[in-house]
């Protein structure tokens, strides 16, 4: 876990920030009839509905997937996930900025680390809530746009990404990229001209921070393994390549994304 997310009792906690000022606590469950029943509290109504409508977001309750489970139910290589799990989500997070500055974190190194290196940036630099919950969110782009690269780089975050986050926060937080304009594409571009924004970095945050069930982060590792175990009919040292993984997930068409949670690979 990244130290922003908390279980306790079944129920799920999260701490956010309506318009990076006014906190608002979320907690969601599920209900013994399979619903979702979430609640908010905050000082005014209006942080508390946002609160609530990015964990939805987060958490995929709104998405219709009926599509997607009467296409690929009877899928060869997912259609018994599919029949087994129609309710199975993409992990989103509940904005695209922690998306964006979390896929970041996680550029050629194993999850493990990334993991470690994201709660000590929650620890250190996220918001903590001064009513006695212990929860924190993580940092805004104003923040992280006034640290030290220096900083960054003592929570074990390599000097070209400590750089590249401060650089990218600062981006969002002055307004010259707007990672929630509609026009994803667009904000894409923007990003693909800073050096060390590769195609996995967008797409992870197309995935995970945007709701884009059509884009495919082909380059992850584990999608890497799992295509190359498929097409090699089951040698565990196999890896394809990126585009072997395009080519093997193109038939998913807008769903590639979810397909290749559905694969388990992602």
């Amino acid at each position: 876990m990244d130290g922003v997310l908390r279980c306790r009792g079944g129920v799920l906690e999260r701490l956010l920030r309506h318009e990076e000022e006014e906190p608002v606590q979320v907690r969601v469950a599920q209900t013994r009839h399979d619903s979702v029943l979430f609640g908010a509290r905050s000082r005014s109504p209006a942080a508390a509905r946002y609160g609530i409508e990015r964990m939805r977001f987060a958490l995929g309750v709104d998405d219709e997937l009926s599509p997607f489970i009467d296409e690929f139910a009877r899928d060869p290589v997912i259609g018994r996930s599919v029949r087994a799990r129609p309710w199975l989500r993409v992990r989103r997070r509940p904005e695209p900025f922690e998306a964006l500055s979390w896929a970041i974190c996680e550029q050629l190194i194993d999850y493990e680390r990334a993991a470690a290196i994201q709660r000590r940036i929650v620890r250190t630099l996220g918001f903590c809530c001064q009513e006695g919950s212990g929860l924190r969110d993580a940092p805004s782009p104003a923040a992280l746009a006034r640290v030290a690269p220096a900083r960054l780089e003592s929570f074990d975050l390599s000097s070209s990404r400590a750089r590249l986050l401060v650089r990218v926060a600062r981006e969002v937080a002055l307004g010259r990229l707007d990672l929630r304009h509609p026009d994803h594409e667009r904000g894409w571009r923007r990003l693909r001209a800073l050096p060390g924004i590769g195609a996995w970095t967008v797409e992870m945050l197309a995935l995970r921070g945007q709701g884009r069930h059509d884009q495919l982060p082909a380059g992850d590792l584990g999608l890497l393994k799992a295509v190359g175990r498929a097409l090699s009919g089951g040698d565990p040292r196999a890896r394809a390549s990126e585009e072997e993984v395009r080519a093997f997930f193109a038939p998913y068409g807008r769903w590639a994304g979810l397909a290749a949670v559905h694969a388990g690979a992602i």
